[in-house]
């Protein structure tokens, strides 16, 4: 390959698809002027494929070209000692070697992606590139990164991060939990999160040394944060940042409700907004058995001691209401039993409630409130009209 210095270079930008038509026309040529193969393509249809494949990146094409370069020195010394003439086939079989390449990039590139019927009522997971993963409940399975590298396992419903993943740099992957289930997931730092039907989490695939543990939450889940003194683990809901150490609290921050109330279990925790700083002195810090509620309108934080088993029964399947209007509590209703709710009565809808289940089925929730206020319903499939 020294002897031809310019075949190398016009090797070169054939990879990085840089090649002008008289430099094509020039490689092509001088095969077939040295017999070096009587199948090679002509001229026109090294442009045609020149112009159908998407062009590499730079760093991309120069690893092929590194190893089409010793693939070919080593053609080299194996055949000149032989046939002299062969010394030039390595050039030939480079070229042939980068065409094959070109058809499969591009082929690649074109193919059509196998994505998965995602219904309604699936859990899923999105890789950092977009890419859906549905996860099917009761089974065993890897879970994989968009390299196809295993990240960590998935038992029932329960997914565990692996520790020892060679990740460098943050990756976030983004669990789903749709109407009418609830899941457990396994950070990579032992932290546990059950999450509630009609949540999502976004969380890093690995923690990295130096770096917060940062998620971000929509819905209500239960952290039991596993300590790390020097990392803070810091719970992202909305325009409120719920920050510990390790602890043990409950996070309820869905779209429809004024508040984002966060109950403290075990340990302590510190509510501030996310365009402030996280100050001690500052911030509001709880202790076990208090509630702090974070008004959405106006950044405000409120305190007041509950009974923390209200608020993290429904891990167990457990529905708690406090002072909760009746429209509200038909949109917890319909996350946790996935159904749709039509409210006609205006006046019920703006009425406020306080109950108590524990693993009812929701025809024994709606009697209740049936029995309460007197209204009637209907049920049709999935679809309840209270009237």
């Amino acid at each position: 390959m020294n002897e031809n210095p310019e075949i190398q270079t016009l090797l070169h930008k054939f990879i990085l698809n840089q090649c002008t038509t008289e430099e094509i026309n020039e490689v092509v040529d001088y095969c077939k002027k040295n017999k070096l193969t009587a199948g090679f393509p002509t001229v026109e249809e090294v442009q045609a494929l020149l112009t159908e494949t998407p062009k590499m990146d730079k760093t991309t094409a120069d690893q092929i070209f590194s190893k089409i370069l010793v693939q070919a020195q080593e053609m080299e010394e194996q055949e000149t000692r032989k046939f002299p003439f062969k010394r030039y086939m390595a050039i030939a079989a480079s070229i042939v070697v980068l065409l094959s390449i070109g058809f499969s990039y591009r082929n690649n590139l074109n193919a059509p992606k196998n994505k998965p019927v995602i219904n309604s009522n699936d859990i899923t997971l999105q890789l950092e590139n977009g890419e859906i993963q549905v996860i099917s409940e009761g089974k065993k399975s890897k879970v994989t990164d968009a390299h196809g590298q295993v990240v960590g396992n998935q038992n029932g419903n329960k997914i565990a991060y692996d520790t020892e993943t060679s990740l460098e740099k943050l990756v976030y992957n983004t669990l789903k939990i749709p109407n009418g289930k609830r899941f457990e997931l396994e950070l990579s730092d032992g932290t546990i999160v059950h999450l509630n039907s009609g949540t999502t989490l976004k969380y890093p695939v690995k923690f990295i040394a130096g770096e917060n543990r940062q998620v971000f939450l929509e819905g209500e889940a239960f952290f039991d944060v596993a300590k790390d003194k020097t990392h803070p683990f810091i719970v992202n809901a909305d325009k409120l940042n719920i920050r510990v150490l390790g602890t043990h609290f409950n996070v309820s921050s869905f779209p429809e409700d004024d508040l984002t109330d966060v109950v403290l279990v075990e340990g302590s925790v510190g509510m501030y907004s996310v365009n402030e700083n996280f100050d001690a002195n500052k911030n509001t810090i709880l202790k076990p058995g208090l509630k702090g509620s974070f008004n959405k309108d106006n950044n405000r934080i409120s305190t007041k001691e509950v009974n923390t088993e209200l608020y993290t029964a429904w891990i167990n399947g457990g529905l708690i209401f406090r002072n909760i209007s009746f429209s509200n509590i038909c949109k917890k209703l319909e996350r946790r039993y996935d159904v749709t709710i039509i409210i006609k009565n205006s006046k019920l809808a703006n009425e406020k409630f306080n109950a108590s289940f524990i693993d009812k089925p929701l025809d024994k929730v709606l009697t209740y409130f049936k029995d309460v206020y007197g209204f009637d319903y209907t049920t049709k499939d999935k679809v309840i009209t209270i009237k």
